[in-house]
């Protein structure tokens, strides 16, 4: 792959992050710019160019105990081509030699990139249920960089996302923003009233 390269983003990077970001809102979790600032200051942004041209990125947060990827992404037409590939086996060499355990991601059930991260040898260790707009699982991926003493992988969700709930919400009171307890509260809520 002589046409790629792998590097820190730098501040000129951020309008292509978060355009990218922006054209794949759907299947990654949003951030605002003033995050991505901060995390290119502190080269938690690695960038893939290919012939000299921005083509993805990954997000990932401190290279402590666990290392977890916050948003990958490659562009629509480079996508099957292995660039996304290495990608990921930077952030794992970058982790390795922190002395990194583990690296960790989230990735909703109805997207192709769980089919992805399992080709790269993460292995699911959890599903949870996702927000309430989109009615979906979150897959929880991990990459085992040492051996764990005990390893429990699950068989990954593929459930599709489902907007019908929300769109008959209605005027449920309660935050939809809320995580843990008050957001399974919130959904127990929409999906009665949606029910009904």
């Amino acid at each position: 792959m002589d046409d790629l390269t792998v590097q820190p983003a730098g501040l000129s990077d951020l309008s292509y992050i978060d355009s990218l970001q922006r054209k794949n809102a759907e299947e990654l979790a949003f951030y605002p710019t003033q995050v991505f600032e901060r995390e290119i200051e502190n080269f938690r942004i690695i960038l893939a160019k290919v012939n000299a041209e921005p083509a993805g990125y990954i997000y990932h947060g401190a290279l402590g105990h666990s290392c977890k990827i916050h948003q990958a992404c490659i562009q629509y037409d480079l996508r099957g081509q292995l660039y996304g590939a290495a990608l990921v086996r930077n952030i794992i060499e970058l982790a390795n030699a922190a002395n990194v355990l583990s690296i960790t991601l989230r990735c909703g059930s109805d997207i192709a990139a769980n089919q992805f991260w399992k080709a790269m040898g993460f292995h699911c260790e959890a599903v949870t249920q996702g927000g309430v707009r989109r009615m979906r699982d979150i897959n929880c991926w991990r990459y085992d960089l040492q051996s764990p003493l005990f390893s429990t992988p699950v068989q990954p969700s593929d459930k599709k996302k489902d907007a019908s709930v929300w769109a008959k919400r209605g005027s449920v009171s309660g935050n939809r923003y809320a995580r843990g307890k008050k957001l399974q509260a919130y959904r127990k809520i929409v999906e009665s009233k949606s029910s009904e």
